[in-house]
């Protein structure tokens, strides 16, 4: 894998992201420093993940003595973190989703005249003539 971002680096291009779609605006920055932590978190857990093999599920003994499968606590959290991001890239709006949301609709176009010429009036040919 390769090496993580820092928050710096996370924010800086999360940043560059929304300015690039036109979407930015200083007051939001206490959001995405949000979604720049759990960016980062995410980061963590998928090393661990994958330092762990991709394990899924493990073997868990309740306390009554059953022992049956559940999900390795670092895929629920993967899971938690990944809904929640995308929860967050909507806020920010910076997935095509929410972006194709917030576009304003071109205006219509105006049709053009036709150009095909009107035949002349009456009034029209006899001045057209006295000239």
């Amino acid at each position: 894998m390769a090496k993580l971002l820092t928050k710096k680096q996370l924010k800086n291009q999360t940043v560059k992201r929304m300015e690039h779609l036109g979407v930015y605006k200083d007051d939001y920055d206490q959001t995405i420093d949000i979604y720049v932590g759990m960016l980062a978190q995410y980061q963590a857990f998928e090393k661990a993940f994958e330092e762990s093999g991709y394990q899924i599920t493990e073997e868990y003994t309740n306390k009554a003595g059953a022992t049956n499968d559940r999900k390795t606590p670092i895929y629920s959290a993967m899971e938690t973190l990944r809904k929640d991001l995308a929860t967050y890239s909507n806020i920010l709006c910076i997935n095509p989703k929410a972006f194709n949301g917030i576009k304003k609709p071109e205006p219509p176009k105006r049709k053009e005249p036709e150009t095909k010429s009107k035949p002349k009036s009456k009034l029209q040919l006899v001045l057209s003539d006295s000239s």
